[in-house]
Formats: structure tokens, C-alpha cells, sequence
């Protein structure tokens, strides 16, 4: 219980102002209030995405760039909209690359929500490539198969 002098002694720091401009460095706590995400999660994303590289301070304080905000974002999106896991997002940023991914987000309006349209297009894009890759590599298997066959039988 606080009494006498030592109520005078407790002064109240001012909230820091919400007001920075759009190239500002967030804290974590920052990002986490405007993704709505707990700051736990930023932290394991750090851990399976090379590519979010929050600038460390002293006692390790994590300063989020605008374009990790971005591509956090996206990353968000993927998971919790579209459905994909992590091992999904990382293929998908592998495959389509990460300026692609950073780029569907271009579109996202923070009031409103993301430009689907391109994200869609691009999952499509990989997913037929895949499946044709995967055809014909099936294909080959098949025909190396009935060689063996034939060539089994033949002895």
C-alpha cells in the first residue's frame, strides 16, 4: 500500500502517440495490436520465415520495418484466410518468390480486405505448374516401368 510522499513519486508516462508515419519502425507490440495477433505468434513467424528480420536493439527489443509489416500481413492471410499452413507459405514464397507474394499485398487497403483476385491467381498458377510437373514425371516413371516390365519378362 502506497502512502504520504510515495503517492506524489508515481507519475504516469504519457501513451506514446499512434500518429507515426508509414515508414516509422513498430515495436512488436505495435504490429501485434495492428494484425491483431499475439506477440508469441510474430515470434515463432520469425522462427519459420527467414525473411521477417525485425532490427534488434539493446536487451532485444524487435523494431518491425514496413515492409516486414507487409509481408506479415500477407503471411496472415495465407494462414488464417486462405487456409495454407506454414510448410504451405513457405512453398509458396519459394515457388512464386517473395516479391510476388509482397506484391498481391500492394493491393491491401488496411480498411479494406485483400485483393484475392491476384493471391488466387498466383496459388493457381503454381498448382497447375506443379500438377503438369508432376504429370510428367509420372509419366516417365510409368514408361521406365513397362521397360522394366518387358525387359523382366524378356529374360
Amino acid at each position: 500500500m502506497i502512502t504520504g510522499d510515495a503517492k506524489q513519486k508515481i507519475v504516469k508516462k504519457p501513451l506514446k502517440s499512434s500518429n507515426k508515419s508509414a515508414d516509422a519502425f513498430r515495436t512488436i507490440s505495435e504490429v501485434a495490436k495492428e494484425l491483431a495477433l499475439p506477440t508469441h505468434v510474430l515470434r515463432f513467424w520469425e522462427t519459420k520465415f527467414s525473411q521477417i528480420r525485425p532490427l534488434k536493439r539493446g536487451g532485444g527489443r524487435r523494431y518491425y520495418r514496413p515492409e516486414d509489416i507487409s509481408l506479415l500481413r500477407q503471411i496472415k492471410i495465407l494462414l488464417y484466410e486462405d487456409g495454407y499452413t506454414i510448410r504451405g507459405v513457405r512453398k509458396l514464397i519459394r515457388d512464386v518468390g517473395f516479391k510476388n507474394i509482397k506484391g498481391a499485398e500492394n493491393n491491401f487497403d488496411k480498411k479494406s480486405k485483400v485483393n484475392k483476385s491476384s493471391s488466387l491467381e498466383a496459388k493457381l498458377e503454381v498448382s497447375t505448374q506443379l500438377n503438369i510437373e508432376y504429370r510428367e514425371t509420372l509419366e516417365k516413371t510409368l514408361e521406365e516401368l513397362i521397360a522394366l516390365e518387358e525387359e523382366f519378362y524378356r529374360d
